[in-house]
């Protein structure tokens, strides 16, 4: 049956709602207020798509992850990460983002209006965000005490391929590998805030215990979220 103590809630940070889901799961496991939290992250991305903007129109793809987040002693032995620390960081942008929604579709005068539906100028976006991002995971590596070339794995946002590989070459210090920075745009599309989701759940399986790893999102907001995280079994 339910549990009657559980709660849930609705919450909405764009390109980075799963960054943001996972640190308010982990505050809320930290500070005892939950031990296990379902993290669901449903992103219908296509029906807020102005289908008349040849900018924009072809860029995402629906699709759906979850994450569990628990205790230490409730998950015990079994495979699992343990999180070593969250970042999150928004600055304010128009230069992408929804004003409406998909339901300005159903409105004779909300079809193809291009300040209903999604909107991005995506050079000023890509400028801006790139060098933002690196810093924000820089000086998150340095308040954990970790090394850049003790990171495994980036599971960067998958937005745009050059974004990433802008972003991994100024945190390593070098071009990334496939290995270093994996893809799954090329196969799923750009998903919103599940596509690092969806890189570390097909790009995972393959590291070992100690081996760590980052999971970052960037996008619409602007906001940012980074989460580093250990292979503990």
């Amino acid at each position: 049956g339910c549990n009657p103590e559980g709660f849930a809630f609705d919450m909405n940070v764009a390109c980075s709602s799963a960054t943001f889901g996972i640190q308010t799961a982990a505050d809320f496991v930290r500070a005892g207020h939950a031990r296990s939290v379902l993290v669901v992250n449903p992103e219908i991305c296509s029906g807020h798509l102005n289908f008349k903007d040849r900018d924009s129109h072809f860029i995402f793809g629906d699709v759906g992850t979850a994450i569990l987040i628990e205790a230490a002693d409730v998950v015990g032995d079994k495979p699992h990460w343990e999180i070593l620390g969250t970042k999150l960081k928004t600055q304010f942008s128009n230069n992408i983002r929804n004003n409406f929604g998909f339901l300005n579709h159903t409105a004779p005068e909300g079809i193809g209006a291009k300040d209903k539906l999604f909107v991005q100028e995506g050079r000023k976006v890509f400028k801006e965000v790139v060098p933002m991002v690196a810093a924000m995971i820089i000086e998150h590596m340095e308040t954990l005490g970790l090394e850049a070339s003790g990171l495994r794995r980036m599971w960067l946002h998958q937005a745009n391929a050059n974004m990433n590989r802008l972003i991994a070459g100024k945190v390593l210090g070098h071009e990334a590998s496939e290995d270093e920075s994996p893809t799954v745009l090329d196969t799923y599309a750009n998903t919103s805030s599940a596509g690092s989701i969806i890189a570390f759940h097909k790009n995972s399986d393959d590291l070992g215990v100690g081996d760590t790893g980052l999971i970052c999102s960037f996008g619409a907001g602007y906001s940012a979220g980074s989460v580093f995280v250990r292979k503990v079994a």
